[in-house]
């Protein structure tokens, strides 16, 4: 059964053993897919099933995905008491994790599964230009064509080995062309032997979609389509009318969706033909993640993001690796198989974030409705002995507020709130001050009483003298490296304050992101933000997050000021920028002349079109000498920046001279200090001490680590302190007057009233305003068709572009929710607090 049924059950058993209540002669209850605990719409239902169980009947509470189960099993045993928590990270069938790109099926992640396979990184998928095979379908027939002359062995190493950076515009469009079809995909788990399949997408439309785009594919052998149609013919017989007509000639080929707009019985009837090997691909929804025994080799998933009402929403990694866990049938087969697919935004690097993520901890969803305070608190209900006298009678007494409130409080959230935030308040401090110990033993002034115990004299002086002369030396390298960087961005200053008229030039600015990774971005000068007389500029500069400090440029003093510029990207984003991370400026560029005689000049317009934007930057590279930050332009710089030209089409005999006298000097003496750095590091290597000395400072290095490690734990228990918000008892008081006020139920007698008694008996996200539209007197004379249509009305919005007619009888019950909005509105006002979990439609 659901967990909403059995909460139902026991609602009427709270309080009571198992033999007194519904659950009599239950001894064990199952909880499966117990991480649904976190799930925002159904989570408060769990909580409520795990809290009103009696104690007398078992729980096993099973689940693949639970980050903090220690947390769990501790609430569990304050609400039942003795509590057993068994872990385990063994997979009895290894999984496997593949990418699939239009003419590849990849390996995801390394050797070792600690990092993304290097043959997908960008430099390496412009390589794969054709494909090594392509397998065609033929009615009824499955072919494999070779063509050995487009195979990648064939390139030169030339070719392969070089490496284009790209702009963001040329990376979507290049993960564009790699989006492999459902065939594509198909194909390649064919070749590799990796059916029967499992395709998630996140649409029951999709889904059908799917099985009719391969309709024309024969997955099945003869005697495997004979046994399909043996089957489904017994089923017709049967169950006649849960056929779905239009999925027979797709599951006569071996692929069938499975999703919530399909018949239990022909779900079922899918299943049963998925688990006999006569279904090869199906096409599912993530539901079928979670709660129904269908393994199968392999786990496609089709996109990391899916469509919600708030827009699309990207995959949790608990998500993740609920639907890849469906891979790998135990005592078929030796290893499982979760292949990923290329998408327009979500490459193998996105895939990379969320499965390196680690998996999201419970977090409590209780939340008090109307149905729960109903349920809990309602008592008698309202009979009639004479229709005249109206008396009431009282048949059981309902629960107090403060018994109520006990339960209430025995929620997760409640629990985590207070159990584990002082247990993770308690290790967090022990880890803090761990680090504080351990730091104290990579000074420097402990690395020297180490070196003085454990090295003679006469090493010990020779080395130390050495380091000494050393750090000095490394001193002066830094010194000059800054140098000869603030040169060569004086140098950049002066050359820009001469494009600050005329011809707008190209130009080339590079950063490395947060993994090192160097990227160049090709852009056209607008000017500096000094250029700019309006308000938004002048509040930027006065902005201390982006205003730059002040740099020393040699040893006389003199103050150097890094100042801000604005460009225009071939991927029409605009940057914000110092001469930190210019690379190149190019003579040529877009004239100063305007597109019509008498216009404005195109400077001009790029700054106004500036001027327009909301000014929401966001930083993509930091540093002592000013950030890059990046916003997206609009459809009317689209076109202007098109004109920028790609890097490779640019001539370095275009480029301009940048260096200066002074930048060339400090080039080379940076560059003569390094070599100096270097011989003394070889000197101190050959000193007869060095081997025990480099045992001292292997020692340091790995308490360093040591150190991030219990950092990163800091940082992660800190989070966790962030998440914990104790759920409260407020909410549940709030609902209590508004059914009190509504004349709902009677919280001093706990009789419930008519209308308590259908609030109590639905489930939606506000039952009281739907059983005061339900229990409406004008709703007992429509139709089934149209009461229907009124209901579906109340629980969904539907499609709103489709096109539709009022049906004669429906508008006017159509009205009569928004009457009884605005009477719940008069009665919240006259309760005062706003309901946090009422939901008005």
């Amino acid at each position: 059964m659901t967990t909403e049924i059995l909460r139902n059950m026991l609602y009427q058993s709270v309080g009571m053993t198992a033999s007194q209540g519904r659950l009599f002669e239950v001894d064990v209850i199952v909880l499966d897919e117990v991480h649904y605990l976190s799930d925002i719409s159904r989570g408060t239902v769990w909580e409520e099933t795990v809290i009103y169980c009696p104690k007398e009947v078992q729980l096993i509470c099973l689940s693949a995905t639970v980050a903090n189960p220690d947390e769990l099993a501790g609430w569990i045993g304050q609400i039942h008491g003795k509590t057993e928590l068994v872990t385990s990270n063994r997979r009895p069938v290894p999984l496997t994790w593949h990418f699939s790109k239009k003419f590849a099926l990849l390996p995801l992640l390394d050797g070792k599964g600690k990092k993304m396979n290097r043959k997908l990184r960008m430099s390496h998928s412009q390589n794969i230009s054709s494909p090594k095979s392509e397998f065609y379908y033929v009615k009824g027939k499955r072919k494999l064509r070779t063509n050995k002359n487009e195979q990648q062995g064939n390139r030169s190493p030339l070719d392969i080995s070089k490496q284009v950076q790209l702009s963001k515009h040329e990376v979507t469009n290049m993960r564009r062309s790699q989006v492999p079809l459902i065939r594509d995909t198909l194909s390649q788990l064919w070749e590799n032997d990796m059916l029967p399949a499992i395709w998630f997408i996140f649409s029951r439309r999709g889904c059908d979609a799917a099985v009719e785009y391969l309709e024309d594919c024969r997955l099945l052998h003869d005697c495997e389509a004979s046994e399909v149609e043996l089957e489904l013919r017994r089923f017709r017989m049967q169950y006649p009318d849960a056929i779905r007509e239009n999925a027979v000639k797709g599951l006569m080929r071996g692929v069938a969706a499975h999703h919530a707009g399909c018949l239990p019985l022909w779900k079922s009837f899918i299943e049963e033909l998925f688990q006999r090997g006569l279904v090869k691909v199906v096409f599912a929804t993530e539901t079928l993640a979670a709660g129904i025994n269908m393994p199968a080799r392999t786990a496609v998933i089709s996109s990391l993001s899916k469509r919600i009402d708030a827009g699309r929403q990207l995959l949790t990694p608990n998500n993740l690796f609920q639907m890849a866990g469906r891979a790998g049938r135990r005592g078929i087969d030796t290893v499982g198989h979760s292949v990923l697919v290329q998408t327009p935004n979500e490459g193998p690097e996105e895939c990379c974030d969320v499965i390196f993520a680690g998996l999201e901890p419970l977090v409590s969803q209780f939340t008090a409705s109307y149905g729960m305070v109903l349920n809990l608190l309602a008592g008698s209900k309202v009979t009639h002995n004479q229709k005249e006298s109206g008396d009431v009678k009282a048949k059981r007494s309902g629960r107090t507020l403060e018994e109520a409130r006990k339960l209430v409080e025995q929620s997760f959230g409640n629990y985590v709130g207070s159990n584990v935030m002082v247990a993770a308040k308690e290790e967090l401090e022990r880890t803090q001050k761990e680090i504080q110990y351990l730091s104290s033993e990579i000074t420097d002034e402990f690395i020297d009483r180490r070196c003085r115990e454990e090295l003679s004299e006469e090493d010990y002086a020779e080395i130390s003298l050495l380091q000494k002369k050393f750090k000095e030396e490394k001193q002066i390298r830094n010194e000059l490296k800054k140098r000869m960087e603030l040169e060569r961005m004086a140098a950049w200053k002066t050359r820009l304050e001469e494009f600050e008229s005329g011809h707008l030039p190209f130009m080339c600015l590079q950063y490395k992101d947060k993994d090192s990774v160097h990227h160049t971005i090709p852009a056209v000068f607008i000017g500096s933000l000094s250029s700019f007389d309006d308000q938004k500029i002048e509040s930027m500069l006065e902005d201390d997050s982006i205003s730059p400090g002040k740099q020393e440029v040699d040893s006389g003093g003199e103050l150097y000021y890094p100042s801000y510029y604005v460009a225009l990207s071939s991927d029409n984003s605009w940057y914000l920028f110092t001469e930190k991370w210019i690379k190149t400026v190019y003579r040529t560029g877009l004239p100063a002349l305007p597109s019509v005689e008498g216009g404005t000049l195109p400077r001009e317009t790029l700054k106004q079109l500036l001027l327009r934007e909301d000014m929401m930057w966001d930083q993509v590279a930091k540093s002592e000498y000013g950030s890059l930050s990046c916003m997206d332009g609009s459809l009317d710089t689209w076109s202007w920046s098109l004109n920028v030209p790609v890097l490779n089409s640019l001539s370095e005999d275009n480029e301009v001279e940048r260096f200066s006298q002074e930048h060339q000097t400090a080039v080379e003496c940076h560059k003569q200090q390094r070599r100096k750095v270097s011989q003394l590091k070889k000197t101190i290597r050959s000193t007869k001490g060095f081997r025990e000395f480099q045992k001292i400072i292997d020692r340091r290095n790995f308490t360093k680590e040591k150190i991030e490690r219990l950092e990163a734990r800091s940082r992660r228990l800190t989070r966790r302190i962030m998440q914990i918000e104790p759920t409260g008892w407020k909410e549940f008081l709030q609902i209590s007057k508004v059914i009190q006020e509504a004349r709902v139920l009677d919280i001093n007698t706990q009789v419930i009233y008519p209308l308590g008694e259908t609030a109590a008996a639905i489930r939606g996200e506000n039952e009281l305003w739907l059983a005061m539209v339900l229990r409406n007197k004008v709703l007992l004379d429509l139709k089934p068709s149209q009461l229907a249509a009124v209901c579906g009305s109340l629980v969904s919005e539907g499609i709103k572009l489709r096109p539709w007619k009022n049906s004669s009888g429906v508008p006017y019950p159509l009205g009569r929710p928004k009457l009884v909005k605005m009477h719940l509105h008069i009665i919240y006002r006259s309760v005062g607090p706003s309901i946090t979990r009422v939901v008005l439609k």
